[in-house]
This record gives structure tokens, sequence and C-alpha cells, in this order.
């Protein structure tokens, strides 16, 4: 990168440039927000001659994405070869500008409101201390002249104003179009610094995302491919099957991990645009791959229950190596992995360096090979009552949701499946689900802590939760439910509860339910994870289980 290049510009040459696509604003940079009254302030000051602050621009032969309609305009694509100017600060200045001297009509609000730019005016009357560029026109409007009416300079237009202001219409056009335009031109630097210049000018705003720099640096104007939009078509993809909260951020770790084994933000900065172009569709089909096998083998049946959504990466990279679903000792080893993660806040911190060391587990598997895991997994009664405090956001609470949502639970009152879905169940007192003991029943018999428990946890229908049950003894409510559905005794196993009698259901017996379901959740954990010797260990509490905010965001 050479050292920064001062420059100015004329009116002329600019607005030139931006009508050819020699300037563009990179998608990185925000909508444009000023009002047509802080527009029209800059008009004044450029009309009174007054410094509007120095435009930085970034130039490169790198087609990056960009916003075409520049303040509403669609404008074109450069020649190939020829460099762009990336408008690194000042991008609401020189829209403005454009948008006053072009008279265009600008959307607001998605498209509710438009701003009409050919309507900010020149008080001829005024003088230089005063607001010399409005908004709106007073009596007498003969001595009001649209920024665009001034700039065309159609004698005809201009001929019909009173002769004592033609002096000044004739200053303030030249003031416009002589005006010194002062600029920054960054040449030869990469996109990552490009970038970082970007969030250190704008030190007070939102700091960029690694996804906002990788659409810049991935968009590929001949190729059609615009990382954005392939994203949102992904995600589009995924919400029929209730897997659309799959974040840009896991996305990107995915392709990265399928490309280098790591993912790491600078990793992932590095990756070359022509090979992560040519990854991406294998990528995608992957990960699809994998949703599916999530909801069909695991029968996981919303990403909300996923204990980490970053599991998409290791099972994408599985998918990516391995076409067809797997099985014998593969299906094994795999659901081995995913519960060994799940149960262990596995990805709770540090993700970014366990998922480039659990690729190597993945690689093992894919090699009919049993890996060696350095954490222990306790699936003992002891140890599920010790860490099952109720709380969404953890990753060991969603895994036994997991093996409560495996069994596709049925409706308490008449054997139906229960609608799981992801916007119910983000919180704990969301619909899906459904203490079976209620809190309010045991608030003065137990303590908070065995009441608000995964082992007192159903998933339910919302109908089920809130109109019939409420506070009733399940010895009540269960007996009106028991004249309704004949199947009612299955229904309960697939909740997990096998023997209504023997689980204390018709006698209230909180402490037999509390222990038997205990027992019973320990036995479907076991049924899922291989013993190793590393399970004889203590598998240490889990205080803090809940998904990592992954650095590659920020």
């Amino acid at each position: 990168m050479g050292l920064p290049e001062p420059l100015t510009r004329t009116f002329s040459s600019l607005i030139s440039d931006i009508e050819t696509g020699k300037i563009k604003i990179p998608q990185f940079q925000r909508d444009f927000v000023w009002t047509m009254q802080k527009s029209a302030a800059l008009l004044d000051s450029i009309l009174k001659g007054y410094p509007i602050g120095t435009f930085i621009f970034w130039r490169t032969k790198d087609r990056l994405r960009s916003i075409r309609e520049l303040g509403g305009k669609n404008l074109p694509e450069p020649q190939k070869g020829e460099p762009v100017d990336y408008v690194l600060d000042g991008q609401q200045r020189l829209t403005s500008l454009f948008a006053c001297l072009k008279g265009m009509h600008v959307q607001r609000e998605g498209g509710k409101k438009t701003d009409d730019f050919s309507k900010i005016y020149i008080n001829l009357q005024s003088e230089k201390h005063d607001q010399i560029v409005v908004t709106e026109k007073t009596e007498p409007e003969s001595s009001f002249i649209s920024i665009l009416e001034l700039l065309k300079g159609d004698f005809t237009i201009l001929a019909g104003y009173p002769r004592e202001y033609h002096e000044k219409m004739k200053f303030y056009q030249k003031q416009i179009t002589s005006y010194q335009y002062p600029i920054i031109q960054i040449k030869d630097a990469e996109i990552d610094i490009a970038t970082e210049i970007f969030t250190r000018i704008n030190v007070g705003g939102k700091p960029l995302s690694l996804f906002e720099i990788m659409v810049a640096k991935t968009f590929d104007f001949e190729k059609n491919f615009d990382l954005s939009e392939k994203y949102k078509q992904l995600i589009e993809t995924l919400e029929p099957v209730h897997y659309g909260t799959i974040s840009d951020a896991t996305v990107l770790q995915t392709v990265s991990i399928i490309m280098s084994q790591e993912c790491k933000r600078q990793s992932i900065l590095a990756l070359p645009q022509k090979e992560f172009i040519d990854t991406w569709d294998k990528a995608v089909d992957a990960i699809e791959n994998a949703v599916e096998y999530f909801t069909s083998f695991y029968r996981i049946p919303t990403s909300q229950l996923l204990p980490y959504k970053a599991l998409i990466v290791p099972f994408s990279y599985f998918f990516f190596k391995h076409k067809n679903k797997p099985t014998g000792k593969k299906q094994q080893y795999l659901q081995d992995f995913f519960w060994r993660c799940s149960l262990s806040g596995r990805y709770s911190s540090s993700v970014e360096s366990k998922l480039a060391q659990d690729i190597k587990k993945i690689d093992e598997i894919l090699a009919d090979n049993l890996p060696a895991y350095d954490w222990p997994i306790d699936s003992s009664p002891k140890f599920i009552t010790a860490n099952g405090w109720f709380g969404t956001g953890r990753s060991y609470i969603k895994a036994i949701l997991c093996i409560y949502a495996h069994y596709e639970p049925k409706s308490f009152i008449d054997d139906s499946i229960v609608n799981i879905r992801n916007y119910w169940l983000k919180q704990a007192n969301s619909k899906n689900y459904h203490h079976f003991f209620p809190k309010a029943y045991l608030k003065d018999k137990k303590d908070e802590f065995r009441i608000n428990h995964i082992l007192n946890i159903t998933i339910v229908d919302d109908f089920l939760n809130k109109r019939v049950i409420g506070t009733k003894p399940p010895s009540e409510y269960m007996k009106k439910f028991d004249e309704k559905n004949p199947s009612l005794s299955e229904t309960m196993k697939s909740h997990l509860i096998d023997d209504l009698h023997k689980f204390g259901v018709w006698n209230d017996d909180y402490d037999s339910f509390f222990e038997k379901r205990a027992e019973r959740v320990s036995k479907e954990i076991e049924k899922r994870l291989i013993k190793q010797d590393v399970d004889e260990k203590a598998q240490p509490d889990l205080q803090n289980d809940s998904e990592a905010v992954t650095t590659v965001a920020e």
C-alpha cells in the first residue's frame, strides 16, 4: 500500500465519475440517511466557500459489491480493468451532492416516503450570513431558484428571473462548479486494510462485521456472485424446514473450514475470491445435507433447539467430504461426536479453535475410526439433577430438549404430534414449554431449582399449556385427559414418562416423578454415547454453557 495521496476534484469531474461508475459506494457503507435539510446545509457551506470535509477514496481494480443505485439512480459498471474509487468516507456528503444536483427522488422508510431533492432552493434575497439554501419557498417565489435549475444554466429559465438576481445566480453557479472538493486517495490496499480504515474513520459508528467485508471482497460482477444475495437464498431454502436462524458467521466458518480447515477471522479474510466462489455451491449443498440429517436422523425439528449453531460447521464438513448419509460405524461415531459436543459445553468458548480441532475428529470418523476425546461426559441421573436448571439458552438443556423432541411428543388431549416452531422456543415461558408439575402448584412445597428443572419440562402445544392445565396438579388435569384420550399411556411415553403410576403422577408425588425422569433421561443419553476411559473422570459442572458469541461476526 502506497502513502495516501491528497487530491482535489471539481464538481463536473466528481459528477462525471459517479455517472460513469468510476466512483462507487461500497456495500459495507450504510444507507443514505441525510435529510433534505442537512443536504441543503451542505450546499449552503459550498456557496459560502466553507470547507465541507475531505472525501476518502480507495482506488482499486478489484470489483466489490457496491450500491449501484446511488440516491435512487441506476449507475453503470465501469469498463473491465479500469480502477474504481470506492468511498470510504464522505458517502452521505457525496450522495447529498449528487441527489441535489441531479434533482433525484430518494425513497425513505422502505419506500413509504419519498424526498424530492429537486426542491432544494437558493433564496436569492439572502445575504451571505443568512441561510442561503433552503427546502421551502416563501413569498415572493420569484426570489427562489432550485439548485437543479441553477446548474442546468438554461438561458430561458435564468432570464425569467428579475435582473437584480442575475449576478448572484452566476456567482452561485460558479461557486458550485469551481469549488475544489478535497480528496485523499488510497491506492493498492487490500480489502481488509480498506475496511479497517473505514472502521477507524467511523469510530463512533457500528464496526463492520466480517460478513460485510467478505460480501465486498467476494463480489464478482461477471460471475453474478453476490454473497449477500447467496446467503439470503440459503436462508430462504432453510426457512421451510425451520432452520432459518443459521447466522452468516456460521456459514462463513463452514466455507472456511471446508477450504482451509481453519475458521478464525484472519483465515476467512485470507480465502481467495475465486476459490471461495467455486466452493460456495458445494458448501451450500453440504449445509443443506447437514440440516436434513439433523431433522431426519436426530429429529431436531428446529434450529432453535440445536445445542450449538456451530455444530453446523463440522457436520457440513462431513457432508462435503461424504455425499451420502452415514451408516454403520460412521453413523455411530458421528452420533457420539454430536452428543459429546452438545452435553459438554464444547462451543461455549474459543469456538474457532475448537472447530479447527474437531475437524480432525471428523476426518477420523470419515476414515471409520473412533476419535479419542479429552473431555468427559457424565450421563448419570446425579449429574443431570445437578445441572438441569431450565434455561433455553443453555446447550445442555437444549441437548435434553433434543432428546425429548426425538420422540415426537404427542398432545396429551388427542395424541396428535405437537407443533414445534423456532419462534415458540426462544424463552423459558414460551408456548411449547410446560412444567409438568406447574410452578404455581409447587411453589410452597419444593425449592425453586428442582421446580424450574429440565426434568419437569414437557414439550406441548399452546392450547394445552395455557388454557387447560394452568396451575392444577397433575392428578387433576391428567384425569381429564385420560377421559378424552384412550391412548394417554402411550402418549406420555413420547414425553419420556413411561408409567403414570410409578412416576407419581396420580398421587402428585413430585419426588418420584423427578427421580424416575432423571433415570429415563440418563438412559437416553447413554444410548447415544460410546463410553471411553475419559468418561471415568468427573465432568465439571456446567455453570455457563451458552453459545459463545463468535468473533468472526465482530
